[in-house]
Parts: C-alpha cells; structure tokens; sequence
C-alpha cells in the first residue's frame, strides 16, 4: 500500500522538490542523498528498460512492473506516471488498484488519446473533458486508501486548446476529484503564475530539462504557487553525458579512469545496492569450499 509520506507532505503546504527516477541505481542514490519523494517517470524508465519511445509502447504491465520495482528498491514515497490509464474506464480502474497494491503513493493520469505521446513532443492528441472527467471519477473510486493514495491529474490541452482552454479542463479535473493538478507544457513564467492563480488545487510543476517550460529555481516555484515539482529528465540527461564522456575516453585513450572524470566507490555502492546482506548471509550459511 501507499504510504501517508505524500500526503503529510501536501498538508505542510511547504513546497518541495521531486527527482525523476530512471533506474534503480538513481532510486539508491536518491535515498542516500536523502529525497524522501520520487518520480516514477514514463519517459525515462521506458527508455532504460526497453530503448524505447514515450510514445505509448510500454504496457501497463510492464510499466507496472517498473513501478513496483521501484517502490521496492526506494525508501521514499513513489508518484507514479500512469499515461492515459492504458485505455478506457475498465482499464483505469485496474491501472489504480494495481499501482496502489504496489506501494505508489500518487498517480498521475493524463487526458491524452490512447496510445499518449511525451507532453514536450508534437503530435498529441486529447480526448474530450468529459471523458478525462469520467476517468478521474473512477480512478478516485478505485483506490483501497483514498487519503493517501493520490490522484494526479495531467492535461496536455496548452498547445491544442490555448491557456483557456487548459486552465478549463484542469477546473473540471478538480471537481471530478483530482487530489492534484498538473498543467503540462506551459511555455513562460506568465502561464505558470496564471495557472496556480486561478485553479484551487495544489498544483505540480514539471521542470523538464529541454522541454517547453521554463525550468525555475525552487524558491521561484514556491513563491508562484506550486505545491511541489517533479524534474524528470534531469538525473538522466546528466547520467548520459557523464556515459558518452567516459566512453569516449575508453574509446580514444583506452583507459577507464581519469583525473577529470568522476567515478563513484565501487565498494560504497555494493553496499547501496545490498551486498552487504549478502555477505552477511554468505558468512552465517556459506559452505567452505571442499
């Protein structure tokens, strides 16, 4: 089941900061810098597990598997990106019951068609307010925990239907039940300040390195409005640059190690991962070889 850490946190009503998670090796590197709230993104696990697209391709069954994966491994409290719900009201239904009986604390729906694309590409396609209203009222009566396990509503409408047009779908999605409001791709500080103003929900802000929005210091999120922002693409953008760095230096050099390039401990990560627990068993019901 989810845990109470989410929502303890929305009820402080001190605003906070949300890594993406594309790996379990960042979920033990989040809990030991400390981050007690991480992102389960679709984009990023899709891309580490499968090499694929946020285009819809990932099921729900393997992203599930991702999430619980994630769950298990992180001490922190998990919010989940569930895309459309993977298909109509039946399937939200089952998406909700399946993420909370895997420990996520919050789900984030989205008002795309089935399959969805990322949020900061083209091509997106939305379903009407009415149906995206209906799949908020079902997810909301689907969860086991409706205190603690949150409901995130996402719409995808700015670049469709215009700031109006969004701002009246993410209305609609807090009285349908939303516990949280996600307008997504906003494009200017502006938009941003016009959003939190006008929808009484807390509201989640996305600080996608690369994409549409305008990446804000915390404090300046705070001071807008938001509740908390998720930066999904962050800790993966910077592993892949340190990859290609380090990789270009085997390549050229044939070395593995060098003054200018950071590599963590290997023995403090064996322990990170659990080796210790499993050293420990070795030592306590290990047979001597021979």
């Amino acid at each position: 089941m989810s845990t109470i850490r989410l929502r303890e946190k929305l009820d402080a009503n001190q605003f906070f900061v949300v890594p993406g998670i594309q790996d379990m090796i960042t979920a033990v590197i989040a809990d030991r810098v400390g981050f007690d709230v991480v992102y389960g993104t679709g984009y990023w696990l899709t891309a580490s597990a499968y090499g694929l697209p946020d285009a819809g391709i990932a099921s729900y069954t393997q992203m599930l598997d991702r999430m619980a994966t994630l769950v298990r491994t992180s001490r922190a409290a998990v919010i989940a990106d569930a895309d459309t719900g993977y298909g109509g009201l039946l399937n939200v239904h089952h998406t909700v019951r399946g993420y909370e009986a895997a420990g996520v604390s919050g789900i984030q729906i989205e008002d795309q068609e089935f399959p969805k694309k990322c949020g900061h590409t083209p091509f997106k396609r939305l379903v009407p307010t009415v149906d995206m209203v209906e799949k908020i009222k079902v997810a909301c009566d689907a969860r086991v925990d409706p205190r603690n396990t949150l409901i995130i509503a996402r719409t995808d409408a700015r670049q469709s239907e215009g700031m109006d047009g969004a701002l009246l779908r993410a209305e609609a999605y807090r009285a349908a039940g939303a516990d949280v409001i996600f307008v997504e791709a906003l494009t200017s500080e502006e938009e941003m300040r016009t959003a939190c103003a006008r929808i009484d929900a807390p509201m989640m802000a996305n600080m996608a390195d690369g994409g549409l929005t305008p990446v804000l210091p915390a404090a300046v999120l705070a001071e807008i409005g938001y509740a908390f922002a998720i930066y999904p693409s962050m800790t993966s953008l910077v592993a892949a640059a340190a990859m290609e760095q380090a990789l270009i230096r085997l390549k050229t050099d044939g070395v593995s190690q060098a003054a200018d390039i950071a590599m963590f401990d290997f023995r403090t990560f064996c322990g990170l991962i659990g080796f210790e627990d499993v050293w420990a068993f070795e030592r306590k019901w290990g047979r001597d070889g021979g």
